[in-house]
């Protein structure tokens, strides 16, 4: 009795540590106005927890690490553009002279962030298509073998890794 009762808990052992990873642990990108923004279950993520968060996978987090150069160039870029554009607005709003030469450079910087992005978010959506993918692969059963066994002792249940 007393191995039967040893077989069905370590049988429910096996089976309830076969279920490691939930679709809670998968990123999930939802489209915002001028990108994406990354969640985890129902946590957002900002660039920095995302990176945090791909490290376990290699091939995902080399992609994102990349997306965060990208993003931090846009975000320079289009930052500069944004207060060469606005600097002469704010000038001729308030009656003074403004210098257009320098909101026409603003323009093209804000131009030339825009296909940045694009990239940036290109390369995001391939690291965290990359790290789901990499989830639904990881798991305890990838390199165990589960079988049955029956010998001069009994029936039994073997495990090999």
């Amino acid at each position: 009795m007393k191995r039967v009762l040893f077989f069905l808990a370590l049988l429910f052992f096996c089976f309830s540590v076969s279920f490691g990873q939930t679709s809670s642990d998968q990123i999930t990108m939802k489209k915002a106005f001028g990108g994406y923004k990354f969640f985890q279950g129902d946590s957002r993520l900002n660039m920095s927890q995302l990176v945090k968060t791909m490290k376990s996978d290699a091939q995902a987090y080399e992609e994102i690490k990349a997306a965060q150069s990208t993003y931090t160039w846009a975000s320079i870029v289009g930052f500069a553009g944004g207060f060469m554009v606005g600097w002469p607005l704010g000038t001729a709003i308030a009656g003074g002279e403004p210098n257009w030469a320098m909101a026409g450079i603003g323009a093209g910087l804000i131009v030339v962030a825009i296909p940045i992005s694009s990239k940036f978010n290109k390369q995001a959506k391939n690291a965290v298509d990359t790290f789901n993918r990499g989830l639904s692969t990881r798991s305890f059963w990838d390199k165990a073998e589960l079988g049955f066994v029956y010998n001069g002792n009994g029936l039994g249940l073997t495990m090999r890794f």
